[in-house]
């Protein structure tokens, strides 16, 4: 098959022919149907994840995508050939403590074939990405990563099901549990940014400031439930969103860049007994610095990993959403590309042009 495998950091992905394994027992062989451009991706092309130990190069990135089982191994029970599925890249084990809690998306196990791979190239081993590789023609995942949908619903959308949205939704309603009537800052209107403005925006936040430093991704971000926009490179956000509050800043703000400037000036913009909320992933030597008197008001600093979702249950709540036209997929997907393109996909995005690519295979 065909995929994009990074071989050097800060280098072009190359587009070449690898060969899959076949699917061994708990697993699913998924024809791609499309996959998303995130900026996680972007990182690992970088190299600020190495001290994390994702993936050892070579690798075939990719975690955001969709498509139509093609076969599965033995004690596949969840789903069948012919079934379009979202690929979960965290794919949880259902047994450990955080499992069996509730809350899978810090499960101590995931089914990351780590150590193992089912990629290679003649005698080369080339590394899986998170439970993906989505930047190929066909995944092999496990059973827990790959979810059945409605065959309805159209795959270059559902595909951003996999990331994006419910980790930015799910920020909003699950991770900092936003309150009606509230107001809400979010910094950063890339993909997850997005979508935790229509997460604030479904649990009938009042006021939602959007900020970024790029005015076509405030245009963006007034599409998707943002009431005011804060242009960064302008002047000082904080005073701004101050401003717009009368003075009391927010009861809510989300971080959805992976900056540490940024993920600062989400905590120096809460209020009293405010959430600052810390969605986006910075490098691994990131570190954080604030005035230590902002803790004393019982302002709550928390993260959120994957919009603190259970995937079996959330992504189809949040499709029955799009289906019933209260959450906006199609939107999002600004351009797609065929694979042979995707580098030139990661520079639209370095830009800041788009809302989301997605490589259409």
């Amino acid at each position: 098959m065909r995929a994009a495998v990074l071989y050097e950091y800060n280098a072009p992905l190359e587009i070449e022919d690898v060969e899959l394994d076949e699917p061994r027992s708990g697993e699913v062989l998924v024809k791609m149907a499309a996959s998303g451009v995130c900026h996680s991706d972007y990182r690992e092309i970088k190299g600020e994840w190495q001290n994390w130990g994702l993936a050892s190069l070579p690798v075939v990135l990719g975690h955001e995508g969709a498509g139509v089982v093609e076969s599965v191994g033995e004690d596949v029970v969840s789903v069948k050939p012919g079934d379009h599925v979202i690929l979960v890249w965290y794919p949880p084990c259902g047994r450990c403590h955080y499992c069996m809690i509730g809350s899978p998306a810090y499960c101590d196990n995931p089914i990351l074939f780590k150590g193992d791979t089912r990629l290679h190239k003649g005698q080369q081993r080339i590394s899986h990405y998170y439970g993906v590789s989505s930047f190929a023609e066909y995944a092999v995942v496990p059973e827990s990563g790959a979810i059945p949908i409605p065959k309805d619903v159209p795959l270059e959308g559902a595909a951003l099901m996999g990331c994006c949205v419910p980790t930015g939704v799910g920020a909003a309603i699950n991770t900092a549990r936003v309150k009606a009537g509230s107001t809400v800052a979010v910094f950063g209107c890339g993909g997850v940014g997005l979508n935790i403005l229509q997460g604030a925006a479904l649990a009938g936040a009042k006021t939602i400031i959007a900020v970024d430093v790029r005015d076509n991704k405030l245009d963006f971000a007034r599409q998707f439930g943002a009431t005011h926009t804060v242009n960064a490179s302008r002047g000082d956000p904080v005073e701004a969103i101050r401003k717009i509050t009368g003075g009391e800043s927010v009861e809510y703000a989300f971080e959805a860049i992976g900056n540490h400037e940024t993920m600062a000036q989400t905590i120096m913009c809460t209020r009293k007994m405010g959430t600052a909320c810390i969605v986006g992933q910075a490098p691994d030597t990131a570190i954080i610095s604030f005035p230590a008197n902002l803790l004393y008001d019982e302002r709550r600093i928390i993260g959120s990993s994957y919009g603190s979702i259970i995937p079996r249950i959330d992504m189809p709540r949040l499709l029955d959403l799009y289906l019933d036209g209260k959450l906006k997929l199609d939107e999002l997907v600004t351009r797609t590309y065929p694979l042979d393109e995707i580098n030139s996909a990661f520079e639209a995005m370095e830009k800041g042009e788009v809302a989301r690519s997605v490589i259409k295979f």
